[in-house]
């Protein structure tokens, strides 16, 4: 080969020429192995959401929708799903900010112990929340004979056990944006006299910005699907504590159809929560 055409193959090389091809080649062809079970872990995803489509009630989806329950069930689910979200937004990002920026000892295991919620059974939550904060807890006896306050079985009692479970995936999502945002902009407004509170306020939450509200997305839809923590904290009260996840449980005993309806508007929510972060992970590389 001449020097010429080792200068040309190089620059086909960088320019993505015949090499580029021969990825998109290998990726065209999809061993059998790998494709059967593909496809079978695709089916098993889908068919039972499809299900859910074929079996609704469609003639009567209107009134199941428009019932008092559900409305009382829905209203319940978006007010504490939100407050949540707000309560994770005042106590996670510090905390995440905390964990991106500051070296102190036992950083891994405060991080280990920060997920493990994403981890934990939601029951067990539930349960932890109860010996902790209930009217004999560890901190609820003493909340109780001070102030007064009980949160079991009440619609407080709600928006902590979601707080608890949602949460996690704030901090995370705040802490990856943090790790990856240049630090130079803040140690420039330090320079220049600002104190580091400044610089976090008028610097970095705007470089973070997107992570944080992507982060908020994630702890509203896994507060508004809260399940678990909830029924063994809150309870189960008709327009008190009873939220979708809860409604959808106890329709499923008595009413099918309604089931089927309030499962239908969880999904439509978890679909519209992944169109809203399509540009984080359904974007291909």
């Amino acid at each position: 080969m001449t020097t010429t055409d080792k200068s040309a193959a190089a620059a086909d090389t960088l320019e993505g020429g015949p090499r580029r091809g021969r990825v998109r080649s290998a990726r065209r062809g999809v061993p059998l192995p790998l494709l059967l079970p593909a496809l079978i872990g695709l089916a098993f995803l889908l068919l039972p959401l499809l299900s859910l489509l074929v079996r609704a009630p469609w003639s009567t989806l209107p009134e199941q929708l428009t019932s008092t329950e559900v409305w009382q069930a829905l209203r319940l689910s978006l007010v504490c799903a939100t407050s949540a979200t707000a309560v994770s937004l005042v106590l996670g990002v510090p905390l995440a900010w905390l964990l991106a920026r500051t070296e102190f000892p036992g950083r891994g295991l405060v991080r280990a112990l920060v997920t493990l919620p994403l981890v934990l059974p939601p029951v067990v939550g539930g349960v932890a929340l109860l010996f902790a904060l209930g009217r004999n807890g560890v901190i609820g006896q003493w909340l109780d004979s001070w102030f007064g306050i009980t949160l079991p079985f009440t619609t407080t009692g709600v928006v902590v056990a979601e707080c608890f479970v949602a949460m996690p995936f704030l901090v995370i999502s705040v802490e990856g944006t943090l790790r990856a945002a240049d630090q130079r902009y803040e140690e420039a407004a330090t320079t220049l006299g600002a104190s580091r509170f400044t610089a976090f306020r008028r610097v970095t939450l705007p470089l973070i910005a997107p992570g944080i509200a992507a982060g908020a997305v994630l702890a509203w839809a896994r507060a508004l699907g809260e399940f678990g923590a909830t029924i063994t904290f809150a309870g189960n009260f008709p327009g008190r504590t009873q939220t979708m996840p809860l409604a959808v449980y106890l329709a499923l005993q008595n009413d099918p159809e309604a089931a089927i309806a309030l499962s239908l508007v969880l999904l439509a929510v978890s679909i519209a929560v992944l169109a809203g972060l399509r540009d984080r992970w359904m974007t291909a590389s």
